[in-house]
């Protein structure tokens, strides 16, 4: 084990609550082990952490984000995705196949938005290429979770969405009976509609097969 996980898990286990453990696996559909560390308190441990030990290289960051995703306990997926996002603008091209693996890997909504929704738009946007090849195999995968990517790393766009790509990767996933899809269309264009509400109003009146879920999600905030 890479020392600096190991400090890390040895930090995360003496701050372990199993009375806090059972209610957040219990919320997770019993999917994840937990130590019982909330948000709040694993923010404070994880800045005390980097204060004493420093960020990881970033060249180290592959070896040390598997190891910690290796970790029974969810908390440590967690702080793998928050080390991620401190280096994510000093991390090279070649660090989107360390992404994939950990959006297919233990995959629950609540890793992947966290990589989808700001870390691979931060990819995306720094590495065309990378975004070009891993959209075009992601689209196409048997993997939902990968396709439920596609459709979230634009989240944090705003402007620079690239709205009829949007379209084009929600039209190739209409007819799914996946919630995590349908949920993910609608949020999709939700987010778009805070910025420009009028062609996410279009799009959904002109979208016969949009699922349910997916209609009513996208116009939560602008109505019909």
């Amino acid at each position: 084990m890479h020392p600096y996980v190991d400090a890390l898990k040895k930090l995360y286990e003496q701050n372990a609550n199993p009375n806090q453990a059972v209610p957040m696996s219990r919320y997770m559909r019993d999917q994840f082990e937990y130590l019982g560390i909330k948000t709040p308190q694993n923010a404070l441990l994880i800045k005390g952490f980097i204060n004493e030990h420093g960020l990881p290289p970033p060249d180290k960051l592959d070896v040390i984000s598997r190891e910690l995703w290796s970790l029974p306990q969810r908390e440590f997926q967690y702080v793998a995705i928050g080390l991620v996002r401190k280096l994510e603008n000093e991390l090279g091209p070649e660090f989107i196949i360390t992404l994939e693996y950990l959006l297919i890997t233990k995959s629950w909504w609540d890793t992947v938005d966290s990589i989808a929704g700001g870390i691979v738009g931060t990819q995306f946007k720094r590495f065309p290429d990378v975004k070009k090849k891993y959209l075009k195999k992601w689209r196409k995968s048997d993997n939902f979770w990968l396709r439920r990517t596609t459709l979230l790393f634009q989240l944090g766009y705003k402007k620079e969405t690239d709205f009829d790509l949007l379209c084009e990767i929600i039209k190739e996933n209409l007819g799914s009976d996946e919630f995590f899809i349908n949920k993910a269309i609608g949020w999709s264009l939700r987010q778009y509609a805070h910025t420009n509400p009028a062609p996410v109003k279009k799009f959904v009146k002109a979208t016969k097969d949009l699922h349910p879920l997916s209609r009513r999600e996208a116009l939560k905030t602008i109505g019909e």
